[in-house]
């Protein structure tokens, strides 16, 4: 899995950037390493790596900058390590296009899971680049076939309203990414005010009872309290 990664740390903590550094070199992947957020668009343009582990408080600008800055030209996989812990710093990575959020103190055995998970994802968009959007997303037993605009699970057809046929898609397409509220409303909605949240709840129950095998146990959807939805990968 590790074979050929170069994954850039964003750290201007040197304990922790040795830490994450070492981490990393010790399961097989090269590390690219940057103290400010300078240096690390710097980095991001002259010798792109394929994953990015990032820290928010960089003494000259902000990671969430970082991070919008990299997603005008790039959809490299960016896990935010950080000590902010509070929701508002979550959504506010992640709606500027963060894929991950992990709170300091780590485990760096679950800093390494969600690399491998990262990393996944990427190979999977890797694979489907240059595929026509008529294609067929498979997940566990869930299919959807895009072109036919219909969806199946465990081989008995689903009947989905427009909507939640629209969400699905919004995920699936997104596997592995924790999506924001937010951005999950101004994807299928239009709009991201705080009184269509009781809407997007609505349908996300309704979706889940529709495609979840037990519905009070999700396999599919995971709920991120108080910040968004995660599509999972089921093998």
């Amino acid at each position: 899995m590790a074979d050929g990664y170069k994954i850039l740390v964003v750290e201007d903590d040197a304990a922790v950037r040795r830490l994450v550094t070492t981490t990393l070199n010790l399961r097989g992947y090269a590390c690219q390493e940057a103290k400010t957020a300078n240096q690390a668009l710097l980095e991001l343009s002259t010798q792109p790596p394929d994953l990015v582990v990032l820290d928010l408080g960089l003494p000259d600008r902000d990671g969430v900058e970082v991070i919008r800055a990299l997603r005008e030209w790039s959809a490299l996989p960016v896990i935010v390590l950080s000590a902010r812990l509070e929701d508002a710093d979550k959504v506010e990575a992640l709606d500027a296009g963060a894929d991950d959020y992990l709170v300091k103190p780590f485990s760096v055995e679950e800093l390494l899971a969600r690399v491998r998970v990262a990393l996944r994802r990427l190979e999977r968009e890797r694979a489907m680049r240059g595929q026509a959007e008529e294609s067929v997303y498979e997940n566990g037993g869930l299919r959807i076939d895009y072109a036919a605009a219909c969806v199946h699970r465990d081989g008995e057809e689903l009947h989905l309203t427009p909507l939640e046929y629209k969400l699905l898609c919004l995920l699936a397409r997104n596997t592995g990414k924790v999506l924001t509220h937010n951005y999950v409303l101004k994807e299928v909605w239009g709009s991201a005010l705080a009184s269509d949240r009781s809407s997007l709840r609505v349908f996300m129950a309704t979706l889940r009872k529709k495609i979840e095998p037990d519905p009070a146990h999700p396999l599919y959807i995971q709920t991120h309290v108080g910040v968004g939805y995660r599509m999972m990968r089921v093998d």
